[in-house]
């Protein structure tokens, strides 16, 4: 049943299914912004660890894949307690160095009204940061997801059958479609969807944060965008 209490028809699990499912079309609305930017944010605690990490590995993902055609899709993050002006910390810009992801010219932001009001999609880092996210209100209840339960989702989806008319258009389908698999794939576990937080660990646990980040993040910038990583060389 979908969250309203709908069957969805034409869903049958497990496999891949359709970006379009018929009989379900959830009220997916992003108010006062372009149709031609999808705005992604990113949510941890101190917006000084996994969201700065999350944030500049997508946008690094999404440059490789897109080149110039990545600012098509804006990526920034936040912390439900963000140390407001603050860098990234240490560890965690040392983490996207190895990736090759810029850490420059970060500041931390705290969360506030008007980003959760802006994105297109929220990604988390836990089922609280998604549930402080949800309850700021402004309908965000269809576009905000931990990064992890995201990423499970976008892979139970058929990507031959979202829309081709641009990453804007394909982005924002990828979400309705998302949004009416929620409850239907369920975590195997409760921890199955955190990203735990690193702040004042060894770096080696940054890298292994990062790595978690990272991989999370692959399957659902090919989903945004339709082109898989380059191979690495």
């Amino acid at each position: 049943m979908t969250p309203d209490g709908r069957a969805i028809r034409g869903l049958t699990l497990p496999g891949q299914v359709p970006a379009r499912i018929p009989g379900y079309v959830p009220d997916y609305v992003t108010a006062g912004q372009s149709d031609d930017v999808f705005r992604v944010l990113h949510v941890c605690t101190g917006n000084v660890c996994r969201s700065p990490m999350a944030e500049r590995l997508m946008r690094h993902g999404l440059a490789r894949r897109l080149g110039d055609g990545a600012a098509g899709i804006l990526v920034e993050s936040a912390g439900t307690w963000g140390h407001e002006g603050a860098p990234m910390e240490a560890h965690a810009a040392a983490v996207l160095t190895e990736f090759g992801a810029d850490p420059c010219r970060f500041t931390g932001r705290e969360l506030l009204d008007d980003h959760v009001i802006g994105a297109d999609l929220v990604l988390t880092a836990t089922r609280d940061h998604r549930a402080q996210v949800i309850s700021m209100g402004h309908a965000a209840g269809l576009r905000t997801f931990t990064l992890k339960e995201f990423t499970r989702l976008v892979r139970a989806i058929d990507q031959a059958t979202l829309p081709d008319g641009g990453v804007t258009e394909r982005a924002r389908a990828l979400v309705r479609a998302a949004a009416a698999l929620r409850g239907w794939l369920l975590a195997p576990s409760a921890e199955a969807d955190e990203v735990h937080d690193p702040y004042g660990a060894p770096v080696s646990y940054f890298r292994s944060i990062g790595e978690e980040i990272h991989t999370a993040l692959d399957p659902v910038v090919t989903a945004l965008t339709g082109i898989p990583a380059p191979a690495t060389v």
